[in-house]
């Protein structure tokens, strides 16, 4: 498991930095086939494009997915520093109500980030849910109106969230669309890979092993590859799920609303991941050192190079065929500014350019003035 987060880890050092082809937005259906659910949603997780989508954008009653929005926003505030996984947080009598699936935590007991966000990832406590967001914000509303404008930053259109949890009784308008849980599932995984790290557990345990927890998602057991991410299930929303897996370097995100049964919602989240892996490759270049390049009229005779990483999804088997053809002078003048943009790499395959990466330089190269010169021709003279 250390290893395999170690990996997800790199990647993200590597994903800012990525150019990308991205098509996350659909304004219509793509569905070569059909899928047993009111909507559906494919997307690529490294690319953002959707690669199946069946009434992408109707807004519907989401359930425990719209957990999802929490666990971003728990992990944006431990990525950020403001929270921990070791922070002891004392539970409210107002989180400690909450109905559904819960731990059964009591008034005024206390328990760690860690064991909370475990509880809401594995077994979709309401109760470790609200507890968080309470941390987090000091109030549920509060985290709440962030989760409504994090939504807006995200370019979720369809999105309104009335709480924390996805519990519906009592709401009048707490609607996800299946692209919304798509991008927001996507930013999870993509910027915070650790909750990989909870989301792929079958069964564990909180309060020193004295309560058990087991994944409401059966993927992560039953499906190759499942990495995530959270299930959902009520009268109004019926069975809901975002299933996340990765085979091959692609990592595929699977949103299913409204579907009648847990196994019917498991089935078409399975029968997506499969299509999806069957028919498409991501190639990536991951980039990195890229040599030196000559610089002339410099304090320094070279500059190091940096190539940023390129992704792009294809059809299955195009990915091998991709040529990099790199575009890059024999040297360059002085001044150099680190970052500058020296040269580029441009992806083609079967004559269609996919895209470019550019070369950068990898520090910053003054331009030599007299005394340089001056100082450069004397360690010649001292050095015959």
């Amino acid at each position: 498991m250390k290893k395999w987060i170690s990996v997800w880890l790199a990647l993200l050092l590597i994903l800012p930095v990525m150019t990308i082809a991205s098509g996350a937005k659909t304004q219509e259906d793509i569905k070569p086939f059909d899928v047993n659910a009111k909507s559906a949603v494919l997307m690529d997780a490294y690319t953002g494009t959707v690669l199946y989508a069946k009434n992408a954008n109707e807004a519907l009653p989401p359930a425990s997915v719209t957990k999802v929005m929490t666990l971003l926003l728990v992990m944006e505030a431990i990525d950020g520093g403001s929270l921990s996984l070791q922070d002891m947080v004392s539970v409210s009598e107002y989180a400690a109500s909450m109905g559904g699936s819960q731990v059964y935590l009591e008034p005024y007991e206390e328990m760690c980030v860690e064991d909370l966000l475990k509880s809401v990832v594995i077994s979709s406590a309401n109760d470790a849910a609200v507890a968080l967001a309470e941390k987090v914000s000091g109030s549920e509303e509060a985290f709440v109106n962030r989760m409504n404008e994090r939504a807006a930053e995200l370019g979720m259109e369809n999105t309104h969230f009335e709480n924390v949890t996805g519990l519906d009784d009592d709401v009048e308008n707490h609607t996800l669309s299946a692209l919304d849980i798509a991008l927001v599932s996507r930013e999870l995984i993509t910027k915070h890979p650790l909750i990989l790290q909870y989301s792929s557990i079958w069964m564990d345990t909180i309060r020193d092993g004295a309560f058990g927890l087991s994944n409401t998602n059966r993927l992560i057991r039953f499906y190759s590859g499942a990495t995530g991410l959270k299930t959902g299930s009520t009268s109004k929303a019926g069975f809901c799920i975002s299933a996340t897996a990765s085979r091959d370097g692609m990592h595929l995100i699977a949103i299913i609303m409204g579907s009648e049964t847990r196994d019917i919602r498991n089935a078409a989240a399975t029968q997506l991941l499969d299509w999806g892996f069957a028919n498409y490759a991501v190639y990536t270049d991951e980039g990195g050192d890229a040599g030196e390049i000559q610089v002339l009229g410099g304090i320094k005779s070279s500059v190091p190079l940096i190539k940023e990483g390129f992704s792009v999804l294809l059809s299955k088997g195009k990915e091998k065929g991709v040529e990099a053809k790199v575009q890059l002078e024999e040297s360059v003048n002085a001044p150099v500014k680190e970052g500058d943009v020296i040269g580029k790499v441009q992806y083609v395959c079967d004559g269609e350019v996919l895209g470019e990466a550019n070369i950068l330089a990898g520090e910053t190269v003054k331009k030599i003035g007299y005394g340089g010169i001056l100082l450069k021709m004397l360690k010649k003279f001292c050095l015959c």
